[in-house]
């Protein structure tokens, strides 16, 4: 029996998912609809299991290396209804699991909404589907009306202690994967020799979105891996080499990822113009509701600060726009100027963009990033 009590777990290491490969290259699934654009004049992402399942099977078939789900339960409305209708992240990937072969499958869950014990079996169960292909997003945080409307939203954990919560939840995690039977008697959890079986044969991976001092040291302390959020290069850069840096304060090693949104044309001019005819159907409504979300108020709304003029793009993260020479020539730049160690792609329609990226571009950046030094991990 491990004992957590105040949660001082000691962690035992075990294995890791191999580290093969070069730069990696996955893909966030649309599984609202919508996807990640907030236009009216965009393709029209359903959001369906059905969808899904085909650009699963493309990123398989192509070579890319993981694929990626969200865990949304409020959309942000407007006339597109953007997000509305969202499918539930880990049932969707043990589905996607049994319909591909080697494409790792990387779930995520709400730290504030799910009991450390029902996620540790819930991983347990996608590892033996994916036969050692699960990973899991770790989401410390959301947007109080997402949770509020299902009477979730913890009032008394700010934003800080919401990683103190989370680290308990890892650690609780990390136990029941390891030990026979683990008793924690923590601030946010408790445990009373409770038992996890099966466990995973392989650790999965472990991955967040926090950039703040706390969120980057939670990183280093309990994750594999860290998204950063977007920005030119220089921005991606530094804030890449600020988690490697930390980690490496504390012995560790994580991996850093970014995403972007990619859309091809015949030529440079002809992707500029789709994008801008996705910028005249922005969906103004689903805009405010997205950017309430974020918790500006109403009276900020109006101000054309730099939050509001980015989300006014249409596209919800930064975006490379041409051919795919020029996708080739961009994403070089990024990998070659930064300490990046991939990237998420999102596409308007994943089902016409991804072919040619498996054909004409992915091939260039596995000959240009062919390899990456295994980084050690511990759990």
């Amino acid at each position: 029996m491990t004992d957590m009590t105040n949660g001082a777990y000691q962690p035992t290491a075990f294995g890791l998912p191999s580290d093969t490969g070069g730069k990696d290259l996955g893909v966030f699934l649309p599984i609202a609809n919508g996807g990640w654009i907030l236009s009216s004049t965009a393709p029209k992402l359903d959001g369906s299991y059905d969808y899904n399942r085909k650009v699963a099977r493309l990123a398989d078939e192509t070579g890319l290396d993981f694929i990626m789900s969200m865990a949304k339960y409020r959309g942000y409305g407007g006339e597109t209804e953007h997000w509305r209708h969202a499918l539930d992240s880990t049932a969707l990937m043990a589905a996607l699991a049994e319909a591909t072969d080697r494409v790792k499958i990387w779930t995520t869950t709400h730290t504030l909404l799910q009991n450390p014990a029902v996620t540790a079996k819930m991983m347990a169960t996608l590892d033996q589907i994916s036969h050692g292909r699960a990973g899991l997003n770790v989401v410390t945080g959301a947007y109080k009306g997402e949770f509020a409307q299902m009477g979730a939203w913890p009032d008394n954990v700010a934003h800080d202690d919401r990683y103190a919560l989370a680290t308990e939840w890892i650690q609780a995690i990390k136990a029941l994967w390891t030990q026979d039977s683990v008793t924690m008697d923590g601030r946010y959890f408790r445990l009373d020799d409770c038992m996890s079986d099966p466990k995973p044969a392989t650790r999965p991976f472990l991955v967040c979105a926090g950039t703040s001092k706390a969120g980057m040291r939670f990183t280093s302390n309990e994750m594999d891996a860290l998204f950063l959020s977007g920005g030119d290069i220089p921005e991606l850069a530094a804030s890449s080499r600020a988690a490697k840096d930390d980690a490496a304060s504390i012995g560790r090693t994580v991996r850093t990822y970014s995403m972007m949104t990619i859309l091809f044309g015949d030529t440079d001019a002809a992707a500029e113009a789709e994008a801008e005819h996705y910028r005249e159907g922005l969906d103004e409504g689903a805009l405010l509701g997205m950017i309430r979300a974020y918790g500006f108020l109403d009276a900020e709304i109006g101000k054309e600060n730099a939050f509001v003029r980015k989300a006014r793009s249409t596209f919800m993260t930064p975006h490379v726009l041409g051919t795919p020479e020029t996708v080739i020539e961009r994403l070089s730049e990024i990998f070659a100027q930064t300490s990046l160690d991939g990237l998420m792609l999102i596409f308007p329609d994943y089902l016409t963009g991804m072919p040619i990226f498996g054909e004409k571009v992915l091939p260039v950046l596995r000959r240009r990033f062919p390899s990456r030094v295994p980084e050690p991990s511990h759990v």
